[in-house]
């Protein structure tokens, strides 16, 4: 699809992320189940499934035909970010299809000596037709992201930085500042732990929003009942 038709299909909406990781619960070591989650996405109506690995990046596409934000999470020494850190995983979520790529665009430590304005370009450069995603913390980094050519801004990492508010529920200022300022679509993402919580983001002004946890992490879910009942 193109970048367009992928905007006019997810704004307003909520896009779910399913993701699981090799300490979580759902992370099966044979076989990605994360088509499974996107199944029920799917059929509970969101236009696009964000996720996480380049084998659920595949198998999501396959089962459900929606256009994908793709990302891999990986540490390397020397490196704070790991939300697509390196041109490597770009690259294997473009010799995958990817729909929509997603990378770190925060001011947290590169191990390779690159700053994030240069590692954005690099990207760019290299993939001037792909329609990629800043994964932001501050207000700054979105507008920094935004002038060096991202198409969309999420404001997925606000709150695990140590330059961002600490915040139980989304950061709906950080929302509010960049929609007003961007001309891409923000997106709402990060602690959006209930249904009205979507529609604060939607109503800050994000173009969209991402829900994950609360949908797609059974052990999360599980944990917030058991400690609210614990606590009365």
């Amino acid at each position: 699809m193109k970048k367009e038709e992928i905007f006019e299909q997810i704004k307003g909406k909520v896009i779910v992320s399913c993701q699981a990781l090799p300490s979580e619960p759902l992370y099966v070591e044979e076989k990605s189940i994360m088509y499974l989650m996107a199944r029920a996405a799917k059929q509970a109506g969101s236009p696009a499934i964000r996720t996480s690995s380049i084998r659920d990046v595949v198998a999501i596409k396959e089962e459900t035909g929606l256009p994908v934000i793709g990302l891999v999470k990986v540490n390397y020494e020397g490196f704070e970010s790991y939300i697509t850190p390196t041109m490597k995983e770009v690259d294997d979520l473009v010799a995958v299809n990817t729909d929509i790529i997603a990378f770190d665009c925060t001011n947290l430590k590169r191990g390779d000596g690159k700053t994030t304005s240069e590692f954005i370009t690099e990207v760019r450069t290299k993939y001037p037709d792909a329609i990629l995603m800043a994964d932001i913390s501050t207000y700054e980094e979105g507008v920094n992201a935004w002038k060096l050519g991202m198409d969309m801004v999420g404001t997925t990492m606000s709150g695990y930085t140590p330059f961002s508010p600490k915040t139980e529920g989304p950061d709906l200022e950080l929302v509010r500042r960049l929609s007003e300022t961007v001309d891409v679509p923000v997106i709402g993402e990060g602690r959006i732990h209930y249904p009205e919580q979507a529609v604060e983001v939607l109503n800050a002004g994000a173009f969209a929003v991402v829900v994950g946890g609360a949908i797609t992490r059974p052990l999360e879910i599980a944990a917030r009942f058991i400690q609210a009942v614990e606590k009365r």
